[in-house]
């Protein structure tokens, strides 16, 4: 169901951002250059139809997750983690030892999200989004492994 995203996935993402995020949507240009860039990689889950990406940007030691999203009527049903837990293993064997993101302290559910899976906050961008929420800056450590552990933590190596 997971599989590498390529150019070819980019009007579905493009359809996903608009639904998602139709404030700070990427455009085709901005979508193609995530997944075309140097040391950028992307990830799809694919059933019927896409329904969940991720993309991360690694440069040395440091992984960004530049985006993850999941179609709505998807949504808490494993996507994003599964997603998660790919990017973070590739991450790790890209040889990056930290994972950073950035996330709308105005998206509860996702900052819930990232706070189970061992992310924790470390900055805050004040009125970085186009609605004027902050930005917070998480990090997670990929040392101790890539998945959920008990108590959200990552215990797999």
């Amino acid at each position: 169901m997971i599989r590498a995203a390529g150019v070819a996935d980019v009007p579905d993402l493009v359809a996903l951002e608009e639904l998602l995020f139709p404030d700070d949507m990427w455009t085709v240009d901005q979508v193609t250059e995530e997944l075309t860039a140097p040391h950028r990689q992307g990830w799809v889950w694919v059933d019927e139809s896409l329904v969940g990406y991720a993309i991360t940007m690694t440069v040395g030691d440091i992984a960004d997750l530049q985006r993850i999203g999941v179609h709505p009527a998807r949504q808490r049903s494993g996507v994003a983690k599964a997603l998660l837990l790919e990017a973070m293993g590739a991450a790790k064997a890209a040889r990056a030892d930290r994972m950073l993101l950035e996330v709308s302290a105005a998206n509860t559910a996702a900052v819930g999200f990232y706070a189970a899976a061992g992310f924790t906050e470390i900055d805050r961008r004040l009125r970085y989004y186009k609605d004027g929420s902050d930005a917070i800056v998480m990090r997670r450590s990929l040392a101790s492994g890539c998945s959920f552990g008990p108590a959200g933590g990552m215990d797999r190596s």
